[in-house]
């Protein structure tokens, strides 16, 4: 017995033995079969191998497409869940998971992968000059390409309109937005930038400094680090489909002295609007004024504000006559030319000593409230999450780290005490919880500026949406005013009707001094790149009889609780339906 017993003990030690030494024949296997792939990636780095063939990125994962594990997890929200953000449109995850056991789990995770986006966007965008030697400026391009120039961000000459796209920037879709808006040229940089105007570039460059390859566009040129890739497309505009038509504005008093007010002028017998417009764009001058005969150009300022309209017959021109109203009003157009004012942002130079918040439910209107902010201040934005069609639009500060405090407040859609306290002070966004439900639902189905189906809204999802969505529109108020330090409450609506009143109050919570011309630049931009063309009009009614019995209790609840707390209750719109 003792002999048998010793034996099985002998085997279990050779065979203890035996599976300890294949476990490190395998681990050294794999540390060497992973060398010899990463001498192999380096050497085709070497020969002119692309970024994201070197990191063996998959194409769904490639550029933006790689998002802060905050932004992938999205659960179904209960009555505090909060993941349910502008940024997210993945299905929701089991209801077990908790807000704050989002926040908390892989912490070191999110942060290594928010550094590794940042490593991989800003290596990306300087490109080896040696592989692009072969690169064609006018291969499908239309435009005619008129060199490589230095863009100086302090004194930039083609500012008429800039805009950003990370993932699928081309020359053609630069010319032709410049096309669109009047332009005669059209400037791209570090491979995702456009920049739009009618003034050639002062200072040209090496061409070989036009470095960049086109996000969007393999073998194409855009620009480089600090250096602008310039095209002509005054030819193309003829052609161009209007990406927005000459807006009429009103009928509105002339200021006393037009010259004065107006850098610009034009007399012309049979003045048309076309005529003015037209002019007026060249100057790359946003407003076209015309009284009579006289075409003047310039921009909203305290002298002209267009805030007092008055009655469009006071304007009626008649064949015989060449003036309106005996030029004491005058017609206001709106040019297809942006107005630059206000369009310059940064990121603060000195990390915030205050760190503030602007939360706000989903589908409340926070990018809206962000895209004023950033033209008002002229700083970015912060955001929780990370949206890639945000940032792709400009707004820069989605991929700078959320506690960096290099940008003038952070975007949350967050409650609960610990996630509150985290800020110093927030700007708390409400808006009518029915407009609110319908915008995220929109949000969620269709993307930024999409629609839902009528079969989305007909749907099962669309009244568990409600039941989950609802409770949590009344739970983030009700967190934000027990737990906030310092709070400045805006209703949407409040700011959509006065626009310039509210801005100002906010700005003032931000701690920043701004212009008058300023804030009336960011009214005549007041829309920005997010807002849904219209309002799709449904022949149904999507919300029930129940539906509307739970978010009116919820409306109640929320008005009593603003009160208590000395602020202005809901609006009256609000008002149970």
């Amino acid at each position: 017995m003792a002999r048998a017993f010793f034996r099985l003990q002998k085997f279990l030690r050779r065979t203890q033995f035996l599976l300890f030494f294949l476990t490190a024949a395998y681990l050294m296997a794999g540390s060497l079969l992973l060398l010899q792939r990463t001498r192999l990636v380096i050497q085709q780095g070497s020969r002119g191998t692309s970024l994201n063939q070197a990191l063996a990125v998959p194409d769904e994962m490639a550029g933006v497409g790689i998002a802060d594990p905050r932004a992938v997890q999205n659960p179904r929200p209960g009555a505090r869940l909060l993941v349910g953000t502008d940024a997210l449109q993945e299905p929701a995850l089991d209801q077990r998971h908790s807000p704050r056991w989002l926040t908390s789990r892989n912490s070191e995770l999110r942060q290594l992968r928010r550094r590794w986006f940042h490593r991989f966007i800003s290596d990306q965008e300087p490109m080896q000059t040696a592989g692009f030697k072969a690169m064609k400026h006018v291969a499908e391009h239309k435009g005619t390409y008129m060199g490589c120039f230095t863009d100086d961000s302090r004194e930039r000459t083609l500012k008429g309109a800039v805009f950003y796209d990370l993932r699928k920037m081309t020359v053609a879709h630069c010319q032709e937005a410049c096309a669109e808006r009047a332009y005669t040229y059209a400037g791209l940089a570090y491979g995702a930038e456009c920049y739009c105007g009618n003034t050639l570039p002062a200072t040209a460059s090496k061409p070989e400094e036009c470095n960049s390859e086109c996000k969007g566009e393999k073998g194409s040129v855009c620009g480089g680090v600090n250096r602008l890739s310039v095209y002509r497309v005054e030819e193309l505009r003829a052609g161009a489909r209007r990406r927005r038509n000459v807006i009429y504005r009103g009928c509105f008093r002339a200021p006393e002295n037009l010259t004065d007010t107006f850098p610009a002028s034009l007399i012309q017998p049979n003045l048309t609007v076309e005529m003015c417009s037209e002019f007026c764009s060249k100057k790359e001058f946003p407003l076209a004024v015309i009284r009579g005969q006289e075409c003047y150009c310039g921009y909203p300022t305290g002298r002209f504000s267009l805030r007092d309209g008055a009655d469009g017959l006071r304007c009626t021109r008649t064949p015989n006559s060449s003036s309106t109203a005996e030029g004491k009003y005058c017609l206001v157009y709106q040019t297809p030319v942006q107005d630059t004012r206000c369009t310059d942002r940064k990121f603060l130079t000195t990390k915030s000593k205050v760190f503030v918040a602007l939360s706000s439910f989903p589908g409340a209107g926070n990018t809206w409230a962000r895209h004023l902010i950033e033209h008002a201040t002229g700083y970015y934005t912060g955001s929780y999450y990370f949206d890639g069609a945000l940032y792709n639009k400009g707004f820069k500060g989605e991929k700078d780290h959320w506690r960096s405090r290099r940008t003038i407040c952070v975007k949350t859609h967050e409650s609960g005490k610990t996630e509150i306290e985290m800020f110093d002070s927030a700007i708390l966004l409400i808006r009518n919880p029915y407009k609110s439900l319908m915008a995220e639902f929109n949000r969620k189905y269709a993307g930024h500026l999409g629609y839902a189906t009528d079969r989305n809204w007909k749907s099962k999802e669309w009244p568990d949406f409600v039941n989950s969505y609802a409770s949590w529109w009344a739970s983030h108020v009700l967190d934000w005013l027990k737990y906030g330090k310092r709070l400045l409450v805006v209703h949407y609506e409040d700011l959509k009707q006065s626009l310039i009143p509210k801005l100002k109050e906010m700005v003032e919570f931000l701690n920043v001094t701004v212009t008058e011309d300023r804030l009336l630049c960011v009214e005549n931009n007041r829309d920005g790149n997010f807002k849904r063309s219209g309002a799709k009009q449904k022949d149904f009614e999507p919300f029930t009889q129940e539906m509307k019995d739970l978010i009116n209790r919820y409306i109640l609840t929320v008005d009593e609780a603003l009160r208590g707390r000395n602020f202005t209750g809901l609006p009256r719109e609000y008002v149970p339906r």
